[in-house]
């Protein structure tokens, strides 16, 4: 063979290998589209075999068309990675698959990847632990950060793959470790984020080894001891966070040789001494050291700092003035010094670039006046200055800066008025001006702040009358107006405040007579009307009230105390009315008799028409009763009925009619009556029974039952319930069989839960003993149902009424999300749409209803922490202990001050040797209840977080009577401060 056709041979072999080699790789993408077939995405409409896997979405190829890259981030993902498939590409140098829903475990082929230089896997669902990855050696970018992977992580493989220069394993529940030595040993590394992955121990000093290092993240996790001096080796750092520790001692002297350092964050720790050593940080933007016991003063240097645009120091036991020039210089946002020991003036100038959002400088020692400057911050949400010793005016523009939320100057020694400027201020929520000098007139022009849910005047100079507009004030829940010189008549227009719960106008100057309107407040649960000169007769409105507080005493009333009002519980609710009379209470004259027959013959006719009555409704409604029955069973089978099924069943529409009868009513709610069906196979149902309307609104069938709003034909409530089950299938929400309508009824066929709901378990007569491991089971598996329900569909849905009796519990006490009369399929547009409707329960829904009436996926997580709290406290999330207006988040929230108060929360039927693993689900509890719903967690990270919360028994973990190592204390209040 000549060695031309040598050649030519050569070259068809290649081609033909060339030809094979593509004709694999396809196969292999293939399988990976098969894998990730149920996803919700269009990046495999490309993925076809008439086009070159080079022109395949997310796939780059190499100059001989092999895959070198592998991009499907961000793309809806679901279902197991193919890896036996994909470590078949023999070039693969980059995979790329997070920020998607990928779950089950990663196999063992990875290993066969052996040319990957980038591994992303991060933001999934995965389960189980992460394979021992030693042969990718050539391993440079791995981002593993909030995966779901737990147990051992394989820290010994990091050993032949030293050329990584990105480490990210953050926000997984791995066995806790101390922290790794073998890290340190990777002198290439860059960015190394390991923050809340369950790393112990102390920092190590060889961690100046990494002096590459840009970005170092070690929050959130169980690190002890000091900051080694040899942090300040780090030269190149961009980013240092190690909050939420168990840090001890200084800041090391050698921190300030960190001169690139941005962000650095050391709060919630125990670190202590002074900040003098930051003064040469000039490159800060934004620096937290918040709930920690440093002292001394704040260095004046801080104030020259050209960048800084965030300061969060609270909580600390800081001294002397803040630097007069901070926040000066740069577009200035944030600052929170609250709680130290500060004094001097306000810094005049933090608002000088027209970008501040928040002064947060309650409970110090600052004097002086606010400075003029703040009036013009048209960007500051919250203004909280309370508990100081400021004076002066209050600059009139404050009143009204347009996108204000908060203004609390309580507790200072202010003068002067507030100003008409009020009108303008349409995003206030909340009025704080007690305990100071103010004075002057309320200006009518507050009915303007249309968003106000509270108002706190107390304790002032207040004078003239309550205006008349105040009644605008839809939104109103608490008025407090005590211990000012009000004068006039109360406004009858407070009858329009439908939303007040709270009204205090005592010890004023008050006069006129007691308007009746106030009896027709709904949600009236605190009324102060004390120490005034009202007259009159209390109107008999009052009785139709739930009142936890009625005080009337030491004003000018006279006549006779409402019978309905003349109970124990409203004892000394009177005194000081020498007018009054009362057939009853014993300490007031006893009422005249009126003119007429005797008192006697009175009382007898009285009592004989009352029995009479009672006798004659008592055959009526018996007699009704039972005509209603018989109709409402010969209508349902007189009914054509429409059945949709949505799982296969075993039972036909007749069973199920005629089992919808009074003697297996089980529940009652606002949107129907509920019944047992036991069926001939030996299967229990729950059968949701609702009510149609006409156009008009009027009941089309035989009951009178309360519904919420209707329109024609079936309810919203029906739609809704029916549109959410029938799309969902998960073993944490309720199973819906099938629906069963008909023009004037609508029946809902659910699986029947033997146990009723968490509410029954944990506070009715019916109660039974919760174990913790149940408890924790039942959280876990609820927060499953609602991930699903927010992340699983294929657009989330928002339940809006999550609680303890809408979780219901079957034999096994396995937990089901259930009644979705009130869910909102978020709107695709992206998702960020949220819904007008007010909906949810009292002591569940979460405060931005009170400011937007807005929800989101962030408003369910609230309730979920709501629901938390009930699991650990065994307590309602409202009751009398925890005071006036306060619900069980305020309760939590002020019993976090020690390790002592912190554990007393803890349900006393919980044993004490899973009091430490109870407070970590409290723990979780309150970051699902922070004010602002951005700082909320998921609830893919809520599950998350549970499953790190595992109880000790469960995990079988092998602990002493007295407990293994020391666990951090849970007193944080969240990233942000107290005043966010």
């Amino acid at each position: 063979m000549s060695t031309a056709s040598f050649s030519l041979l050569l070259c068809f072999l290649c081609f033909f290998s060339s030809l094979n080699s593509q004709s694999d790789e396809l196969q292999v993408l293939l399988n990976v589209k098969t894998a990730f077939q149920k996803s919700n995405t269009n990046v495999f409409n490309s993925w076809v075999s008439s086009n070159s896997i080079c022109n395949f979405a997310g796939i780059t190829c190499n100059s001989g068309n092999s895959v070198t890259e592998i991009e499907l981030s961000y793309q809806n993902l679901v279902g197991v990675v193919p890896l036996d498939s994909i470590c078949k590409l023999p070039s693969l140098e980059k995979l790329s698959l997070g920020f998607n829903s990928l779950s089950g475990s990663i196999s063992d082929d990875l290993n066969k990847c052996t040319n990957l230089r980038y591994l992303d896997l991060g933001n999934n669902l995965f389960s189980g632990h992460f394979p021992e990855f030693s042969s990718l050696s050539q391993l440079q970018h791995l981002f593993l950060n909030l995966t779901g992977l737990s147990g051992v992580f394989p820290w010994k493989s990091l050993e032949n793959i030293t050329g990584l220069v990105t480490l990210s394993l953050g926000d997984n529940p791995f066995y806790p470790t101390p922290f790794p030595l073998e890290i340190v040993k990777l002198t290439k590394l860059n960015w190394l984020y390991l923050s809340n992955c369950s790393i112990g121990g102390t920092i190590p000093q060889d961690i100046g080894n990494l002096s590459e290092l840009i970005n170092l993240e070690l929050s959130d996790n169980n690190m002890s001891g000091e900051i080694p001096s040899q942090i300040g080796l780090l030269k190149n750092l961009w980013q240092l966070e190690l909050y939420k520790n168990s840090l001890t001692g200084k800041l090391p002297v050698e921190i300030g040789n960190l001169t690139k350092l941005e962000k650095f964050d050391a709060s919630m720790n125990y670190l202590e001494g002074g900040l003098s050593e930051l003064r040469f940080l000039t490159n800060l933007v934004t620096l937290q050291l918040f709930e920690n016991e440093l002292s001394g003063e704040i260095p004046m240097e801080f104030g020259q700092f050209k960048k800084l645009v965030n300061l969060s120091l609270y909580g600390n036991k800081l001294t002397g003035p803040l630097p007069p020039q901070l926040g000066s210089w740069a577009n200035f946002i944030f600052i929170d010094v609250s709680e130290n020991y500060l004094t001097g003036p306000i810094p005049p100038d933090m608002c000088k670039q027209g970008t501040m959002e928040a002064l947060l400088m309650l409970q110090n020692n600052f004097t002086g006046e606010i400075p003029a400057s703040y009036a013009s911050c048209t960007t500051l949400k919250r203004f909280r200055v309370s508990k100081n010793s400021l004076s002066g005016t209050v600059p009139a523009g404050i009143w009204g800066l347009p996108i204000m939320n908060i203004i609390d100057i309580e507790f200072n020694q202010f003068e002067g008025p507030v100003t008409s400027d009020i009108r303008n201020a349409k995003a206030l929520g909340q009025l704080f001006l007690g305990y100071n000098r103010l004075s002057g007139e309320l200006p009518g022009e507050i009915s303007g702040a249309t968003s106000l849910v509270s108002i706190k005047l107390n304790d002032n100079q207040f004078s003239g009358k309550i205006p008349e507009t105040i009644g605008e004030l839809k939104h109103l829940s608490s008025l407090h107006l005590e211990n000012n010189m009000f004068s006039g008549s109360i406004p009858e227009s407070l009858g329009s405040c439908d939303s007040l719960s709270d009204l205090n106008i005592a010890h004023n100057l008050l006069s006129g007579e007691i308007p009746s309107s106030i009896g027709s407040l709904p949600t009236l649960n605190s009324l102060n009307l004390s120490e005034n000169q009202l007259s009159g007769q209390i109107p008999d409105t009052l009785s139709s009230l739930s009142l936890s507080l009625l005080d009337l005493t030491h004003n000018r009333l006279t006549g006779r105390i409402p019978q309905s009002l003349s109970i124990e519980a409203y004892n000394g609710s009177f005194a000081g009315n020498s007018g009054l009379c009362s057939q009853t209470v014993s300490t007031f004259q006893l009422c005249k008799p009126e003119a007429g027959m005797s008192k006697d013959v009175r009382t007898l006719i009285a009592c004989f028409g009352v029995g009479a009555a009672i006798l004659v409704l008592s055959l009526v409604y018996f007699l009704y009763l039972k005509k209603k029955e018989k109709d409402h069973e010969r209508s349902l089978k007189e009914e054509s009925w429409d059945v949709k099924s949505f799982h296969v069943l075993g039972f036909g529409e007749d069973e199920i009619l005629d089992s919808i009868k009074e003697e297996n009513l089980i529940g009652k709610g606002g949107s129907g009556n509920v019944y047992k069906v036991a069926l001939a196979n030996g299967k229990e149902l729950a059968v949701k029974h609702i009510l149609n309307t006409d156009s008009c609104g009027r009941n089309k069938s035989w009951s009178t039952t309360p519904m919420l709003a209707r329109r024609g034909g079936k309810s919203k409530e029906f739609d809704a319930e029916v549109h959410t089950l029938s799309s969902t299938r998960h073993v944490n929400v309720v199973k819906l069989y099938c629906s069963i309508t008909s023009e004037d009824s609508s029946l809902l066929v659910y699986e029947y839960m033997p146990n009723g709901s968490l509410w029954d378990r944990l506070h009715t007569s019916t109660k039974m003993e919760l174990e913790w491991e149940t408890r924790y089971e039942i959280a876990l598996g609820a927060a499953k149902g609602l991930e699903y329900l927010h992340h699983g569909c294929d657009r989330p849905i928002i339940h809006r009424d999550v609680k303890s009796s809408n979780i219901l519990l079957d034999e096994f006490l396995k937990p089901r999300i259930a009644d979705f009369g009130l869910a909102k399929i978020v709107q695709a547009n992206g998702g960020k749409d949220s819904t007008h409707v007010i909906a949810g329960t009292h002591g569940y829904i979460a405060p931005e209803y009170g400011y937007t009436y807005k929800v989101s996926e962030k408003s369910d997580v609230y309730s979920f922490g709501v629901v938390l709290m009930e699991l650990v406290s065994g307590k309602r999330p409202i009751e009398p202990e925890f005071g006036d207006n306060k619900d069980i988040v305020d309760w939590v929230s002020s019993n976090l001050k020690s390790k002592e108060r912190v554990l007393s929360i803890v349900d006393s039927r919980i044993p004490e040797f899973f009091k430490e693993d109870v407070v970590k689900v409290l723990r979780i509890a309150i970051l699902c209840t922070e004010r602002l719903p951005s700082l909320r967690p998921t609830m893919r990270s809520v599950v998350q977080m549970l499953r790190e919360a595992e109880p000790c028994k469960l995990a079988g973990i092998v602990i002493s009577k007295d407990g293994a190592s020391k666990k951090k204390e849970v007193t944080d209040k969240g990233k942000f401060s107290p005043g966010v």
